[in-house]
């Protein structure tokens, strides 16, 4: 792990891997152009990671005295303490809308993405067969949502599309292919999260 001693105490230190939580965090640092280091750990833990982590998972994003685990925390954090680039909108009512789909995408979509993204000691290979066609039926039925707007429900890049954009780009490796025709505006959609600066930066 990096030697946060010889680091200015101010600066934003991402302990990760490269699972899909990481990637969120990495993104969205990546969107809200802060700076950070970046130290990638490898599947053995450091011991010393308990000390920032009591479940000893990964990303840990640490700044200062304090250490962050949690992806929803470590994005409302950066929102309140960083004004630039916000990723929810700006009235109370709006913010709470989209706080809203954003719990909807990690309860209805996320929660069978990490089925399939289980590691192979874990996997249960009918509960993973479930988790993608729901997984794929969903996004299916879901993708006319993409027709009208540049972004999730929103001309405005936000909080909604930081956690959908590593989800979509991890598809192939679940064995999920979208049928182009059907599919077409959530392809497009796709598309134009891949091609983001920050997303760009941040599988790097």
């Amino acid at each position: 792990m990096i030697d946060s001693a010889n680091i200015p105490s101010s600066q934003l230190i991402l302990y990760a891997d490269d699972g899909y939580d990481s990637h969120v965090v990495r993104l969205l640092l990546e969107e809200k152009q802060l700076a950070y280091y970046l130290s990638k750990l490898d599947f053995e833990r450091p011991e010393d990671l308990a000390e920032l982590n009591p479940y000893n998972t990964l990303p840990v994003l640490q700044q200062r005295e304090i250490a962050l685990y949690e992806i929803n925390v470590i994005f409302e954090y950066l929102e309140e303490r960083y004004h630039a680039n916000k990723l929810l909108p700006e009235s109370p009512q709006a913010r709470a809308i989209f706080r809203q789909l954003a719990w909807r995408i990690q309860n209805d979509w996320l929660v069978l993405a990490k089925q399939l993204l289980t590691h192979p000691d874990s996997f249960d290979d009918k509960a993973a067969l479930l988790a993608k066609k729901q997984l794929s039926d969903s996004l299916i039925t879901l993708a006319p949502l993409f027709t009208h707007k540049s972004y999730f429900m929103s001309d405005e890049f936000g909080w909604c599309d930081v956690l959908l954009a590593p989800l979509l780009w991890r598809l192939d490796g679940m064995g999920i292919k979208l049928p182009r025709t059907i599919a077409r505006p959530l392809i497009s959609y796709q598309d134009r999260l891949f091609e983001r600066p920050s997303f760009q930066a941040s599988i790097k």
